[in-house]
This record gives structure tokens, sequence and C-alpha cells, in this order.
């Protein structure tokens, strides 16, 4: 429950290391069946890459995944981009991930990283938190928190991508 109150009473800011590229590490992370997969896998060059780091007991991941919903398939038409929903679960409430996920119905590529081994290779320590991988994969924006209305923002960031 700790982590929860964090969460959901997390501050949002934006990180100025966002100034300077940084590319994606290779680090291993599961899909929803278990198979052991690099990150490297889903990110694809000449595509714009948004990887949402969640957790099932964060409210504001859930909303904003939700949030994102809405305007995910116009994203994904405008600015060419992926959604990467990565769980920060644990291994205790790993088994809940598959059916909370299919209750939201989200489309989005879910994967899992319950030992945090990628969350901590990109110094990440809580969720929500955001980042955007640009078309020649490096980490170009990072945002942690999330509050109404950040998809606006997203948006932004990819509009300057694809100028």
């Amino acid at each position: 429950m700790t982590i929860f109150a964090f969460c959901a009473f997390s501050t949002v800011f934006a990180d100025d290391s966002t100034k300077q590229k940084q590319s994606l590490p290779s680090v291993n992370v599961k899909t929803l069946d278990g198979k052991i997969v690099n990150i490297q896998e889903f990110v694809k060059t000449g595509h714009i890459t948004i990887m949402f780091f969640w957790e099932t007991t964060c409210r504001p991941s859930g909303k904003g995944l939700d949030n994102i919903l809405d305007i995910y398939e116009d994203w994904q038409k405008k600015f060419n981009c992926d959604l990467l929903a990565i769980s920060i679960d644990d291994s205790r409430n790993n088994s809940k991930i598959k059916p909370f996920v299919n209750g939201k119905g989200w489309p989005y590529t879910i994967l899992t990283d319950e030992n945090m081994d990628l969350a901590r290779a990109l110094n990440i320590a809580n969720c929500p938190y955001i980042l955007i991988i640009d078309q020649q994969n490096n980490i170009v924006y990072r945002h942690y928190g999330y509050v109404e209305g950040l998809e606006l923002e997203l948006e932004e960031e990819m509009k300057r991508l694809v100028k």
C-alpha cells in the first residue's frame, strides 16, 4: 500500500534530461505470456515509441492509459507511434496484470518488468513514468506522474518529432 500512496499523490515534473538524447539500454522484459524478450525488439526505427511505466495498484497510471486510449488510434495514424505499457508490478502482483489489462481493453503492447531491471537501467523508481523514443531510437522525453491533459503535452512532443 505504500507504493500506491506514493503513486497516487505524486507530483508531476518533466525531467531536464529531455535535452540530452539517451539510447535505450539492452534489457530483458517479459510479454504477458511470460516470454523473455529484449526491450529493443519493440522499438522500431522510423517509429515514435511511447513507453508508459505503470502498476495495477497505481490509479494515476490506469487513468493515464485509459485517457490515451481515446486518442491512441489517431496518434498511430498521425505520428506512426507505438505505445508500450510496461508494468513494474512485482512478482506478487504479476498474476493480476493480464486480467487487469483484459478488463481495460487496452490495445497497447503490454510488457512486464517485475524485477525493475529496465526501470533501474532508465533511472525510473516509481510510476507513472512516460518516455518518448524518437524515430532514431533515442529517448527524447521523460515525464514522471500523470494529470488530466498530459496527453496534449505528449502530442505536442510527437508533433515536434515529425516536423
